[in-house]
């Protein structure tokens, strides 16, 4: 496992720092990796995908189970210390890419799968990272990562608690998610300001509203314009959307706010 030591010697080598742009926060916490490895489920004849391995510590620590590894990396700086850290182990390929913009499809073929995703996420891509994967990369059964605290809550709320929004929502209707760790700043480096969360997320077999009934659109449109002004009660958000008699077939009331419905209650009143 690298520590402390291996990264800030990694950036004094190189006259350079861990890149804020790229939100770049090394683990080197050797508890904290092999936690993240079992709390994936990750076995020996896994096929796991990597997301940001920087300078391959969590890597190192997914490969020693003998799982088949693909590694994701966008940092061109970084990928001659992580081919050369990770070169003992035949089961890891190295990509670099931006994970934005890679296409899934083609690097992770249907037929290898089903893979397990693991990453630590900056914030400023978790969220329409995570919604992408899970709307067009269905082989990827399988997610723990790591985020900011703030950003887990929100993946993994339910009605009714503050963090439950559309993202909420999203997730719900492809997985189930839950926060399953806290992560103390202590473990990065450089250190970050915030607590991070582990969130494992588990795709369900189908997604949780039937799209023969309501297309995803037609279901996340519906569900966007109820969370536009959350003090609003759903009859003034979704007037343009929903009629008063969908409300009734859906038996939810219009005087609901947005945060009070489950998947399955905006999948009845998406129906047109």
């Amino acid at each position: 496992m690298l520590n402390k030591s291996d990264v800030t010697s990694h950036f004094e080598r190189a006259n350079a720092k861990p890149s804020r742009a790229l939100g770049q926060n090394f683990v080197v916490d050797a508890n904290t990796v092999r936690k993240i490895v079992r709390l994936a489920g990750v076995e020996f004849e896994s096929h796991v995908v990597e997301i940001g391995a920087g300078l391959g510590s969590l890597t190192l620590a997914i490969a020693e189970t003998g799982a088949t590894v693909t590694a994701v990396e966008i940092d061109r700086y970084l990928i001659e210390q992580l081919s050369e850290n990770l070169r003992p182990h035949s089961n890891v390929t190295i990509v670099h890419g931006d994970a934005m913009k890679v296409d899934w499809n083609e690097l992770l073929p249907v037929s290898s799968g089903p893979y397990t995703l693991i990453a630590n996420l900056p914030y400023n891509v978790a969220t329409p990272l995570v919604a992408d994967l899970l709307d067009f990369v269905p082989q990827i059964t399988k997610m723990l990562v790591m985020v900011q605290k703030e950003v887990g809550e929100r993946l993994a709320a339910v009605p009714g608690e503050k963090a439950y929004g559309a993202v909420s929502v999203k997730v719900a209707y492809h997985a189930v998610a839950k926060v399953v760790g806290l992560v103390s700043p202590t473990v990065f480096v450089p250190q970050p300001n915030v607590d991070s969360a582990l969130v494992r997320i588990d795709r369900r077999s189908a997604p949780a509203v039937d799209p023969s009934e309501v297309s995803s659109e037609r279901l996340f449109a519906v569900v966007r314009a109820g969370f536009a002004q959350r003090r609003k009660m759903l009859r003034g958000n979704l007037a343009a959307l929903v009629t008063p008699e969908a409300f009734a077939r859906a038996e939810v009331a219009p005087t609901s706010r947005a945060e009070e419905l489950g998947i399955e209650e905006w999948g009845r009143l998406a129906v047109l």
